[in-house]
């Protein structure tokens, strides 16, 4: 069963098409990463799966709802979390999340257990009195997820929600990611942190220019696309020109890395230099590209 389906998703504005012929599904119980470039149809497809944008073609479906005619009921059994901090810093953590647990239709009896849980899953039950401006970045981060978790959803949509965030309070909020899978919640995450998908998602789709490129759980993509291991070979521009020509005659696949070059899925045919286990990160620029739109 999928907690989220889409078939043939397609947006436009204007002769832009932001989002192309889009199938991507969450298997319930799993966390679904969706990768891409800036531009790829991130946002825009989390944007059509909250009916903040409404598609031209194709089928959206979440939680058996059909989107958009059952769009409001659709938002009322997800959890969402949004990129931007768009908190009330005029109230307390705990009020916060009361305003959430009312606008979210939990019973009036149920929502001090909701909060409680809420609170305690974030990890923010010391700090429940607290007004939200004086809350660390992480804390609001955690804040944020708290709330789109505290009608206690089947599904929830987390957009970046690691983006800007230091090393540590990053590994944190993986902690938490990893307690709702485990608690068979289903988790759609948009992310541009390769290794936070590797190391969070049961499956990732890589996007590129509103398609999907790759599906599929990240080892068995670097397999399928980057081979097992990888050649670093570091020098000047020149060296690195011939490298990548030698490797391309040679059939095999190459990524720039700074000031070396990666000659990918190489077993004993690539030249001397340090090698390395290849990872999802190889996949990611052989199937977007290297340069920065």
């Amino acid at each position: 069963m999928s907690a989220l389906t889409l078939r043939g998703v397609v947006k436009r504005f204007g002769e832009l098409t932001a989002v192309n012929h889009l199938d991507l599904d969450v298997p319930e119980g799993t966390c679904v990463g969706l990768l891409g470039p800036n531009g790829a149809g991130k946002s825009t497809t989390m944007r059509l799966l909250t009916a903040q944008a409404i598609p031209d073609a194709g089928e959206i479906e979440i939680l058996g709802f059909k989107l958009p005619k059952e769009s409001k009921v659709a938002r009322a059994a997800c959890g969402v979390v949004p990129q931007l901090d768009n908190l009330d810093v005029t109230l307390t953590v705990e009020q916060n999340l009361l305003v959430f647990a009312h606008l979210y239709r939990v019973e009036r009896a149920n929502r001090k257990a909701a909060v409680e849980r809420a609170l305690k899953i974030a990890n923010l039950t010391d700090r429940r009195t607290t007004k939200v401006d004086k809350l660390s970045g992480g804390m609001r981060r955690r804040l944020l997820i708290a709330r789109g978790l505290v009608h206690n959803p089947r599904l929830v949509l987390l957009d970046e929600p690691t983006v800007g965030l230091d090393p540590q309070v990053r590994q944190e909020l993986w902690a938490l990611i990893d307690l709702l899978r485990s608690e068979g919640t289903s988790i759609l995450m948009s992310t541009h942190y390769i290794e936070e998908a590797e190391r969070l998602c049961d499956s990732v789709t890589i996007m590129s220019h509103g398609s999907a490129v790759a599906t599929g759980p990240p080892r068995d993509l670097v397999a399928e696309y980057a081979g097992d291991e990888a050649v670093e070979i570091y020098g000047p521009p020149a060296k690195l020109a011939e490298v990548e020509r030698t490797a391309r005659d040679n059939g095999l696949k190459t990524r720039r890395t700074g000031t070396s070059v990666s000659v990918l899925g190489a077993n004993g045919n690539a030249p001397e230099g340090e090698r390395r286990p290849t990872n999802l990160e190889d996949v990611f620029v052989l199937l977007t590209g290297e340069e920065i739109s």
